[in-house]
């Protein structure tokens, strides 16, 4: 086989294949069913002509524009985004959303986990007020008795910029342990979910027996439910990373766990910016005494609401298949 009459017959293909690539990658990687298949049976070509390529051209211009042709087709076929032009925009408009729909049976899970182990405390709390001195320590369950609420010293102390950076520091701490436990079959999402439903459940039914979770409430109306969503979604992220660990299928488990920990990823660093948010409103915002509590709660709903929006713009259905 000669290498230019080879190239020249093939190269009206190719010449095809990566305008088709390009349209698909400029329309967002919107395609119609049709296109879709035209480009899937062009592109097989296109592979064929890549092996070929390499067994009696190699390191030739085509065998370097196939490869690259190879790639980029993989991208649009697989319904990624063209991995040379990454944007904000992109990420947060397809990319996120797309891999946080593939969470929902995994945050399912741990939300329902979260609310028993938020219900079996608050109920153990009420029984046996006595819980909160393990729950507070000794000097913060004394303030509670003398009806002082222990939240009202955690920005005083210090700025509330650097209150702020803490704040936020820890929570997404909260939320990398919570994600990177997936490694540990699972258990540490499982645990991080349990844990903080105990938490706020055992809090609430200690403050409500001193006649203080509605101060309680009051303080964390603003960034609360954002803040627990997120560390749920993390926690979901975790089990999903799991999944591709422990889950038994006819796919190779290597290839299994690269696209569970790729896909678990996204959510998790998509997420984190929301932390430093927060973290300035709980440090601002949460503890003025000043600003009615009906303000918080719209400010916390609001801030809620806009990362579900975010996250799910394509619809709850689950992983959407193209």
């Amino acid at each position: 086989m000669e290498y230019g009459r080879w190239v020249e017959a093939r190269r009206p293909l190719w010449d095809e294949v990566e305008a088709r690539i390009g349209a698909a990658l400029k329309r967002g990687n919107r395609m119609s069913f049709d296109d879709l298949e035209e480009l899937a049976l062009a592109y097989r070509r296109v592979l064929h002509d890549a092996a070929v390529a390499r067994a009696r051209f190699p390191g030739s211009a085509a065998a370097r524009r196939l490869e690259r042709l190879g790639i980029r087709g993989a991208y649009v076929l697989q319904g990624d985004l063209n991995p040379e032009r990454f944007t904000f925009r992109r990420f947060y408009a397809r990319t996120f959303p797309r891999a946080c729909r593939s969470m929902l049976p995994h945050l399912r899970l741990v939300t329902a986990l979260f609310l028993v182990a938020a219900l079996f405390a608050a109920l153990a709390a009420l029984g046996s007020p006595a819980l909160g001195l393990r729950l507070l320590g000794p000097a913060r369950f004394e303030a509670l008795r003398e009806g002082k609420l222990w939240t009202e010293s955690l920005v005083t102390a210090a700025p509330p910029g650097a209150a702020a950076s803490g704040i936020a520091t820890n929570n997404m701490s909260v939320a990398l342990v919570a994600w990177a436990g997936g490694t540990l079959a699972g258990l540490g999402p499982i645990y991080v979910a349990v844990v903080n439903g105990a938490l706020l459940g055992g809090l609430l039914g200690v403050t409500y027996h001193f006649g203080m979770a509605g101060a309680l409430l009051g303080f964390v109306l603003s960034h609360g439910p954002l803040e627990i969503f997120l560390v749920l979604m993390s926690s979901g992220a975790g089990l999903y990373l799991a999944q591709g660990i422990v889950a038994a299928t006819d796919r190779p488990r290597a290839r299994l766990l690269r696209e569970h920990a790729a896909i678990s990823t996204v959510v998790v660093v998509g997420s984190l910016p929301w932390f430093l948010l927060l973290g300035l409103v709980e440090a601002f915002v949460s503890p003025q005494p000043a600003l009615p509590p009906a303000f918080k709660a719209a400010l916390g709903l609001v801030l809620l609401a806009t990362y579900l929006a975010v996250a799910f713009n394509g619809g709850w259905g689950g992983a959407d298949a193209r």
